[in-house]
């Protein structure tokens, strides 16, 4: 093997020392390093550009089911606005009730463990953290329902076969309680979106709760990466093509534009496959309401 030659012509020593403390690093000194930079890597992830989310309710059957995990793109919506169809995650306001009942007496350790968690992504949900469908944007008017029983937004019925189970067209509406199918027509206002749940039966939502500021929306949730078996993207249903209407711009970004067919995925494959095959990703229990 060749030795490192100063200018001179003669071996340097130190250098020479150098080169084989880098050869003969053992293990526990890498691991360790290996493990710091894998944290930091993550932590940067989950602030800047995707977060893991559980899905622990049934309020998005069957698009979503109890136990899935979802990617959610945290940069689509700094450069455009949330778009119908869309599945986002947003924090709720005042008016929205929580829906994650939190553990009582924790202990130091689990304590430690989500405060880990939460650094990395994959800590359980605060308690005004949802995923819902945007079915309206600033300055659509959303009203139900139609003679069949249909949304409609902007006078245009949405044909939602992504709702399996429907409210009840027979109950009287209630604005505390989603309870019926049936609702007055909201003018969505400025800076803020119409969202409801595909399980509709159970969903609480912007019919009795009302809109969400888009500035609240944490990210687009696009795809499906736990379990394997329901691996699949979250694109927008072909019925809100044909919406059309007054579209108000909202004061938080340009006006809303259609999204892509890939949903941002090129942005994150790479790094699916690396969520895909921690073990941490798939041992470590995380949540977000519903």
């Amino acid at each position: 093997m060749a030795q490192p030659i100063d200018e001179d012509g003669t071996v340097d020593p130190w250098r020479r020392r150098v080169r084989r403390s880098r050869r003969q690093m053992p293990l526990w000194q890498e691991l360790p390093l290996l493990l710091v930079v894998a944290f930091c890597l993550a932590v940067l992830i989950r602030t800047f550009l995707l977060q893991a989310f559980f899905i622990p309710s049934g309020s998005m059957e069957d698009t979503l089911l109890v136990g899935d995990r979802v990617l959610v793109n945290k940069v689509v919506y700094d450069v455009r606005d949330p778009v119908r169809g869309e599945v986002v995650v947003f924090r709720g306001t005042d008016r929205w009730a929580p829906q994650v009942d939190g553990e009582q007496q924790i202990g130091f350790v689990s304590k430690l463990g989500r405060t880990v968690g939460d650094l990395v992504g994959v800590s359980r949900p605060g308690e005004k953290d949802f995923i819902k469908r945007v079915i309206g944007v600033p300055g659509d008017r959303v009203r139900c329902c139609d003679e069949q029983g249909r949304v409609t937004v902007n006078g245009t019925p949405l044909d939602e076969t992504y709702v399996i189970q429907d409210s009840p067209l027979d109950v009287p509406p209630n604005p505390k309680e989603c309870r019926s199918r049936r609702f007055d027509e909201v003018v969505v206002p400025p800076g803020q979106i119409f969202v409801m749940g595909d399980h509709r039966l159970v969903s609480q939502d912007a019919r009795c709760q009302g809109p969400v500021p888009i500035d609240n929306v944490i990210g687009r949730a696009f795809l499906v990466v736990w379990p394997s078996s329901r691996w699949s993207t979250l694109s927008v249903p072909a019925t809100f093509g044909h919406v059309s209407g007054p579209v108000v711009a909202s004061p938080s970004g340009p006006p809303p534009v259609r999204p892509t067919p890939d949903g941002g995925a090129l942005l994150i494959l790479p790094l699916t496959v690396v969520l895909g095959r921690s073990r941490a990703f798939r041992s470590v229990p995380f949540s977000r309401g519903t």
